[in-house]
């Protein structure tokens, strides 16, 4: 073994832990669950929008641990005028988007997901665009775990979901139209 590969073999070495380690840094971070009495809320994210954008939605996961139902009464965040909670659906082939005015009920021992095409937050009056990597603070009134800060995380346009679950799907072939739901 001469000089040279005493010399540099140790110093690549130290590179490539140098890249490894920045490597793992670099990951993106997968948001945290909230804990609020019987609910943990996780996943909470939201898609960049386009210059000019006055609309914008946010998803999040809500479980209910409990025995009683809860109900999600409010949401509001200072990036916009206003958010309520919205359900999209389709009934005789028309794609229908309404406000629950009484908010959404998560009964107990349940999940409900908030996602494209379902139950979403509509985020209205957007006071500047949604730009991917940024942490939407929203404030989510629950009518019995009270007040829960949770920060949605903003990810690229047309994003089907969370960074961390973006190797999962949500629809597959069904032979005829292409897709259809899971």
């Amino acid at each position: 073994m001469d000089i040279s590969d005493r010399i540099f073999k140790p110093l690549a070495c130290l590179a490539m832990l140098g890249i490894m380690v920045s490597c793992l840094l670099a990951a993106p971070a997968k948001a945290e669950d909230v804990k609020a009495g019987d609910l943990v809320i996780s996943q909470a994210w939201s898609r960049a929008t386009p210059r000019g954008a006055k609309t914008g939605g946010g998803f999040l996961t809500i479980e209910n641990k409990g025995s009683a139902p809860d109900r999600l009464v409010t949401v509001s965040g200072d990036f916009a005028g206003k958010i309520e909670v919205h359900e999209m659906a389709v009934k005789d082939g028309v794609m229908t988007m309404r406000l629950l005015e009484n908010g959404l009920t998560i009964e107990p021992g349940k999940t409900v997901k908030l996602a494209p095409g379902g139950y979403h937050l509509m985020m209205l009056d957007l006071k500047a665009p949604l730009k991917q990597g940024d942490k939407l603070p929203v404030t989510l009134q629950f009518e019995k775990a009270g007040t829960v800060a949770v920060s949605l995380n903003v990810e690229g346009m047309g994003a089907k979901g969370p960074a961390a679950d973006s190797g999962k799907m949500d629809m597959k072939m069904d032979g005829q139209s292409g897709m259809k739901k899971m």
